[in-house]
């Protein structure tokens, strides 16, 4: 992890503004999480943790984090200073992709009209401030090609979990599926920030270690002893950007199917919290979000978190929440893996970054995709949906296929 002094050093200093923060993403290690034009990339790699575990990875962090000896001219600014960016397993008992944490070199940051860089070293911090990176290029023309179920089988098994729910084996499962996109060249996960950023200015843009998408889910904020989630759960549709609003927004409040599974996952988001907050505010009804491709019912939940829980902390009490897993989790999670015929890896794990105070932010992966280093030319893309007992398979497979727009017009360019 060391490949010098023992002391791990940081300086943050204050810079003019520097425009898109993407634009700094280079073709070696890159890590971002962006929202409307605010938050933090991280460029090259100081040295990473490699877990199965959120709270292992916590512990991790913590310590490496105490030794810092870290100049600043920044105090109080959100994400400020070093910091972490991790990307985790959904099921890390059932994946063959490793959960990571990775400190980088480089962070360039800006928030509320503040902006920053932090460079780290071992012994020494090098001088100097990075570069906006040549413009990255699109992966040309794609070829697509069905993962792990075709959509007629997977409508099958929608039905039969359906059926096991009017049962009363669970009360919600979550189930995905995954498309895989292949290019004559290597697909740049630059290129996809770029054209995420652009297309979902208000999600969170996040990449780690080639995990690469636009979520509007966000698992956990700590910032200032505050803890902030936001469970989406329940969607329709949107044909078009310019679709009816209005008259969406209307049918998705007056659907007991999606108010149902809303109310499944705040409930399990505000009962994990619990523990680790006071002063807990959960709104007795959602609201509704409107993006590009589909509206969600939307619950934003806030609390007084106590001191010691970091943000990854409350990561891991939250994950896997109802609005990703299903309810009760234990018996979502078992069906899933029995199931999906898939290894989700990184998707619908938390990902985001902590600074060294244990502030941070996580999100969900949602609405994105991998790319794996040995196959650099193809993205796995994934989407899911919350199956109750009203589901209904041919719009299940309706709101994947609408949840994978974000990604296929990213990278069509």
């Amino acid at each position: 992890m060391n490949p010098g002094s023992s002391r791990l050093c940081a300086r943050t200093v204050a810079i003019p503004d520097p425009g898109p923060l993407e634009a700094y993403l280079g073709t070696g290690e890159a890590m971002a999480f962006l929202r409307r034009g605010d938050g933090v990339v991280g460029i090259g790699e100081i040295t990473r943790f490699t877990t199965d575990s959120l709270d292992a990875a916590d512990i991790q962090w913590t310590e490496l984090a105490a030794t810092i000896e870290h100049e600043t001219e920044l105090y109080d600014v959100f994400g400020a200073g070093p910091v972490a960016f991790g990307s985790f397993a959904f099921d890390p008992d059932h994946s063959a992709e490793p959960s990571v944490l990775v400190v980088p070199e480089v962070i360039v940051g800006r928030r509320d009209g503040v902006s920053w860089c932090t460079r780290m070293g071992w012994g020494t911090v090098p001088d100097g401030l990075p570069t906006p990176q040549p413009a990255p290029t699109g992966p040309g023309e794609l070829s697509w090609s069905d993962g792990s179920m075709s959509p007629v089988l997977w409508e099958s098994l929608v039905a039969e979990v359906v059926a096991m729910i009017r049962a009363g084996k669970a009360d919600k499962v979550v189930l995905a599926r995954d498309l895989v996109a292949s290019a004559a060249e290597p697909i740049e996960a630059r290129w996809l920030v770029h054209r995420l950023t652009a297309t979902y200015p208000t999600t969170w843009t996040y990449l780690v270690n080639g995990m690469v998408g636009a979520t509007p889910e966000m698992l956990v904020r700590r910032q200032g002893g505050l803890a902030t989630s936001r469970v989406l759960a329940g969607t329709i549709r949107r044909g078009t950007p310019d679709a009816d609003a209005a008259r969406l927004a209307a049918a998705l409040n007056a659907s007991s199917k999606d108010l149902a599974e809303h109310e499944f996952a705040v409930a399990s988001v505000a009962d994990a919290l619990a523990p680790f907050c006071s002063g807990m505010n959960v709104p007795e009804a959602p609201y509704v979000l409107e993006l590009p491709n589909v509206l969600h019912l939307a619950t934003d939940i806030t609390g007084v978190a106590q001191p010691e829980a970091s943000s990854l902390a409350l990561a891991a009490a939250l994950h896997p929440s109802a609005a990703v897993c299903g309810t009760p989790t234990h018996i979502a999670r078992d069906l899933i893996n029995e199931l999906e015929n898939l290894d989700r890896g990184r998707y619908a794990g938390p990902v985001g970054w902590i600074d060294a105070h244990g502030d941070g932010e996580w999100s969900i992966a949602l609405r994105g995709g991998q790319i794996h280093p040995a196959r650099p030319n193809e993205i796995q893309l994934f989407a899911g949906c919350g199956i109750v007992a009203d589901s209904v398979p041919e719009d299940e497979l309706a709101e994947t296929v609408a949840k994978f727009v974000p990604m296929r017009d990213a990278l069509s360019g």
